[in-house]
C-alpha cells in the first residue's frame, strides 16, 4: 500500500453475526435479555422450539414455541439455518430471520446450543462465536437445582453434557464467564468484543482465504 492511502483507509465492515452458545444454565437468555435491555441497535435471532414454554417465558420473545409436528414440517420446508435434538427436544434458527436482519444493516445476534455453532459457522465463515459458561462445575449445579425444572436424572444429564461441551470450546473465538451476580460483567465483555470485532483488520479465516 502506497504511503499516500494510509489515511484514506476506512473499516468498511458491513453487519457481523454474533453467536452466543454455551452449557446449560449458563445464563444465555439472561445476557441476551441484558443485551436488549440496554438498546444496543441489535437484530436478535428467536429460536424456535418444540418444548413446552417455562413459567416465565413468552413465545415470540424467548422462543417460539411450536408442536412437535409443525417442526418437523420445518425442516422439511428448509427453514433453519441449523437444527439440532436437544434434551428429546428440537430447537433451531430460523434462516429467513438472519437473512433479513444482515440485509438491513444490523449487526445479528443469535443464541444456539453448543453442537450448533459449527454448522453456523460453515454457513457463515465470518460469523464470531462467543461461549459463555459458568465460574465452576458447584456454581452449574446451583443454577439447576435453583430453577426446579429437572429431575434429579435430569440434571445430572445437564451437567454431563456441559463438561462434554466444554471440551468444545477451543472451536470458539471467545470464552466469557458469566459468574453469579456478575451479569453485567459479563454483558460488558460481550459488548467490548462486538466492538473489538468491528474494528479487526482481517480474521484467520480471511487471511487464509488470501
Amino acid at each position: 500500500m502506497k504511503r499516500s492511502e494510509l489515511f484514506d483507509l476506512k473499516n468498511e465492515k458491513g453487519p457481523l453475526l454474533f453467536v452466543i452458545s454455551g452449557h446449560s444454565a449458563a445464563g444465555k437468555d439472561s445476557v441476551i435479555q441484558r443485551l436488549k435491555l440496554r438498546g444496543h441497535p441489535f437484530h436478535f435471532v428467536v429460536t424456535v422450539t418444540s418444548r413446552l414454554p417455562r413459567a416465565d417465558e413468552t413465545h415470540g420473545v424467548n422462543y417460539f414455541f411450536v408442536s412437535r409436528d409443525e417442526f418437523e414440517n420445518m425442516i422439511r420446508r428448509g427453514e433453519f439455518i441449523e437444527y439440532a435434538r436437544v434434551y428429546n427436544e428440537y430447537k433451531g434458527v430460523p434462516r429467513a430471520q438472519v437473512d433479513q436482519a444482515l440485509a438491513s444493516g444490523k449487526d445479528v445476534i443469535m443464541r444456539v446450543d453448543v453442537q450448533g455453532a459449527a454448522a453456523i459457522r460453515k454457513l457463515y465463515p465470518g460469523a464470531v462465536l462467543i461461549f459463555l459458561s459458568v465460574q465452576d462445575e458447584q456454581e452449574l449445579r446451583d443454577r439447576l437445582v435453583d430453577r426446579k425444572t429437572e429431575t434429579e436424572a435430569e440434571l445430572d444429564l445437564r451437567i454431563k453434557m456441559a463438561r462434554d461441551e466444554l471440551e468444545r470450546v477451543e472451536e470458539f473465538d471467545y470464552l466469557v464467564f458469566n459468574r453469579d451476580s456478575h451479569l453485567d460483567e459479563a454483558v460488558d465483555t460481550i459488548v467490548a468484543i462486538i466492538e473489538a470485532e468491528h474494528h479487526r483488520v482481517s480474521s484467520e479465516s480471511e487471511k487464509e482465504a488470501h
